[in-house]
């Protein structure tokens, strides 16, 4: 094998496809990234036996082939060379890399052990924008489960209808919620469950600048029985779907309540910072007390004292009183840009809703923690 190609191209190729390298002792050839030059198209791929991603880069092929290499060696050293040409080669046991007057050698493992990347059926795709699936997926998977023994909560939930597409993330104490639109839908209604894991490289895949001729603003969808493909901008990601019901989380969402009140995020989150330095160790409870002229916002330790601030707000309803994770809480408006939150609240025992006032397809629910 011997291609060249621009070093911005082959580092932000390595970029999307080395992160799921891991060190897997047993099987050490997951820990390289393949790359191959065949029928004039030269593609990086890695994959950890269920994720699969494939980087497609412009270049010249001089010579076809395959090999593998240590991902995480090769991406820290094409980082370091000159925005040049990048002449690879590989002979024998070694890959040759050359960029102006550096030089060198990685050891590598032959491609025909490197295992298949599945392919994925594209008879039906949905397509949507890049950026806007980008945010909303950052605005759910923070809320997903990372205790397995559920499999259930320990993805993104999707479900695609016509134009719309929903996704829901929970661990049981608190729940993200944001619907976008597709640009072209199925044709029929579908459901599935996505891996944390793979929803958490697909923020990163989608965050890759990739070169002038090959970006795109849409990112197309393809699913089959089991498995699914992502695709955007010369970049495939494939990943296996989690099998399970995803429980119905709509019947914990509050219909009505008994107090509003409109807040400045800024000094929300200011005031919940504040008062989390003053939270018990363990339980993170924060206090939310909404009056008529205002939020308060307070904690109490035995152990390091008091902590008490007064936002003005909007309120109207019922003077309602409800303790919090700060941690979860803080999650919830770090995810949230807007300068006005919404806080619909019914009582100190019923989970809290909280919106941004800007944007009405994003929602934020956090279980209380009961006295």
């Amino acid at each position: 094998m011997k291609i060249i190609s621009l070093q911005k191209n082959l580092q932000n190729s390595l970029f999307a496809t080395s992160h799921i390298a891991q060190k897997n002792t047993t099987l050490p050839v997951l820990n390289n990234i393949l790359i191959s030059a065949q029928a004039g198209i030269i593609k990086l791929m890695s994959t950890n036996l269920e994720i699969g991603i494939t980087s497609t880069i412009r270049g010249k092929i001089e010579e076809e082939g395959a090999f593998t290499v240590d991902a995480r060696t090769i991406s820290e050293y094409v980082a370091l060379l000159d925005s040049d040409k990048v002449l690879l080669s590989s002979t024998g046991e070694d890959l040759s890399i050359e960029c102006g007057e550096y030089k060198t050698k990685i050891k590598g493992i032959a491609a025909e052990e490197f295992p298949l990347i599945p392919n994925i059926s594209r008879d039906k795709g949905v397509s949507i924008d890049k950026n806007e699936f980008k945010k909303a997926l950052a605005q759910v998977v923070f809320s997903v489960s990372t205790d397995e023994s559920r499999a259930e909560l320990s993805g993104v939930f999707f479900s695609i209808s016509g134009d719309s597409m929903l996704l829901v993330g929970t661990d049981s104490y608190r729940l993200s919620e944001k619907r976008i639109k597709v640009k072209s839908g199925l044709g029929e209604d579908c459901q599935f469950i996505l891996p944390l894991r793979t929803a958490q490289e697909l923020v990163r895949v989608a965050s890759v600048e990739y070169d002038e001729e090959s970006e795109s603003n849409d990112l197309v969808l393809y699913i089959s029985e089991n498995q699914c493909l992502f695709a955007v901008g010369g970049v495939e990601l494939v990943s296996r779907l989690i099998d399970g019901r995803y429980p119905d989380y709509k019947q914990i969402i509050p219909a009505k309540h008994e107090c509003l009140a409109v807040v400045p995020r800024d000094e929300l989150m200011r005031a919940v910072k504040a008062a989390a330095i003053f939270s018990r160790t363990g339980v993170n409870d924060v206090v939310l007390s909404f009056i008529k002229d205002g939020l308060e916002v307070s904690a109490t330790s035995s152990q390091t004292g008091e902590q008490s601030a007064k936002i003005l707000s909007n309120t109207s309803g019922k003077v309602v009183a409800i303790t919090l994770n700060h941690r979860y809480l803080l999650d919830g408006l770090n995810s949230l840009s807007g300068p006005e939150l919404v806080f619909e609240v019914v009582d100190d025992e019923t989970p809290c809703l909280i919106k941004d006032k800007a944007d009405k397809d994003y929602m934020y629910l956090i279980m209380p923690i009961k006295k």
